[in-house]
């Protein structure tokens, strides 16, 4: 059994009503015509546009208030409210705690109650014959070389990275740490990403994840990161990729005073778009849709400056896209044990992701990752993140339009910064809807 989170309205208009989540996914409830979780204003006038949010990884369940007038209550106890004399901008600025939910606690908005139903996956004990590294703060030196250790002495599972050596680590995050190594045989070298689940023994999610990595070994372009092998060992996932000797465009804009000259931000972009628009195109044969049409394209869904990728040709830059679906998988399984809303640092915010992503997370479409795309070429031109991040940062997300470019630096011509700020337009949709028309655009606004 896969775990399962039930919303049901035991009390007001829509008494009755059940709303059900299987998968990772958030929730937004209000009035407002595009939230997830509409309530009509014929339902409660009280209920705010965007009154809650509820950040769901099954069987986990996380609420936060958005600011709301009338305040979101979890078993009778007021979670968050704006001050009375404040607007729903001047409530942006609040940042109210998330609370976890259990089975069986009640929310309240206005005169509608929702019981929270929770089924859990029935995980399978595990047979251990070592003892595994601890999930919750794992020393992925120490697994590495675990992982390496047990290749070398002929483990089956491992015969894939038997012909590395490890050189160094290239940087931790979140939910894993990249190392540099090296082919003992060809002396090449490559880059093996370790994540290490939060819930390693969820078969369910691990078995989805390693098909969604499976599927993309299909992606080979110059702008996008060659996926070399995958395997799972010592509740980890490991991936064989290729370096890119260039690290990534956040650390370049580091080197660069947090802004890159013109040229090189357009162009790097532009290959960027290149790498989107082969991937969102690509027939995957392996996946068919319901009714039985070859499955179309892939999105990453995660693109920012941390995941572009650089090496370089005869001292050109070879912008290269990282982590491509891979992130996404891990999310969408289940398996992070990390909400939406508890990473508050610089990057990890959601900077570089539009509305229409929160509001259908699951079925996010090509244009998220074109927006990205814009959304990064003004951080690379600016310093700046195109939205201003006060208080609540999903609030933010929702309800704060991007900051015409100009403002952040009046030397952009004028001509490229029309096409950016329109490129970054979410209402009432995306203005670009594919990679090819976005960089079109920029190449007919450069000067």
């Amino acid at each position: 059994m896969s775990s399962k989170i039930t919303l049901t309205v035991t009390q007001g208009k829509l008494a009755g009503k059940q709303y059900s989540f299987d998968s990772r996914s958030t929730c937004i409830i209000g009035r407002n015509h595009d939230c997830n979780l509409q309530l009509a204003n014929e339902v409660d006038m009280t209920i705010s546009r965007y009154h809650c949010l509820l950040d769901i990884n099954p069987p986990d369940i996380r609420v936060r208030d958005l600011g709301s007038l009338n305040g979101t209550f979890v078993n009778g106890k007021k979670i968050g409210q704006r001050k009375r004399n404040q607007t729903a901008q001047e409530g942006l600025k609040s940042n109210f705690p998330e609370y976890d939910l259990q089975d069986g606690d009640e929310i309240k908005l206005g005169d509608i109650y929702f019981k929270i139903g929770i089924e859990s996956e029935e995980l399978q004990p595990e047979v251990i014959d070592k003892p595994i590294l601890e999930i919750e703060s794992p020393n992925y030196a120490t697994i590495i070389n675990d992982l390496l250790g047990l290749a070398n002495d002929g483990d089956q599972n491992l015969q894939i990275i038997s012909c590395y050596k490890l050189v160094r680590s290239l940087g931790k995050g979140n939910i894993g740490e990249v190392f540099l190594a090296e082919n003992n045989k060809l002396r090449k070298l490559v880059a093996i990403k370790l994540m290490s689940p939060a819930v390693a023994n969820k078969e369910q999610g691990i078995n989805q994840f390693l098909a969604e990595a499976n599927n993309t070994k299909f992606l080979s372009h110059t702008n996008i990161v060659d996926l070399l092998d995958y395997g799972f060992a010592l509740k980890t996932f490991f991936f064989v990729m290729e370096y890119c000797e260039g690290g990534n465009v956040w650390d370049l804009m580091q080197r660069s005073g947090w802004r890159l000259p013109l040229n090189v931000a357009v162009d790097i972009i532009i290959q960027v778009l290149d790498g989107l628009n082969y991937a969102h195109k690509l027939e995957i044969p392996d996946i068919k849709s319901a009714d039985g049409k070859v499955s179309k394209g892939f999105v990453h869904r995660n693109l920012n400056p941390y995941n572009i990728l650089i090496t370089y040709s005869n001292d050109r830059i070879i912008a290269k896209i990282g982590d491509y679906g891979l992130a996404k998988a891990f999310d969408l399984a289940g398996l992070s044990g990390q909400t939406l809303t508890g990473n508050q640092n610089q990057i990890s915010i959601p900077a570089f992701i539009p509305r229409q992503q929160i509001l259908d997370f699951q079925n996010s479409l090509p244009e998220v990752d074109v927006w990205a795309t814009a959304a990064c070429l003004y951080n690379m031109l600016t310093g700046y993140f195109p939205r201003n991040f006060t208080g609540d940062p999903w609030s933010a997300v929702l309800q704060n339009d991007p900051v015409p470019i100009l403002k952040r630096n009046q030397t952009i011509p004028k001509k490229l910064a029309a096409v950016i700020d329109s490129a970054l337009v979410e209402k009432p949709k995306i203005t670009f809807q594919t990679a090819e028309e976005f960089k079109q655009a920029l190449i007919n606004s450069m000067p």
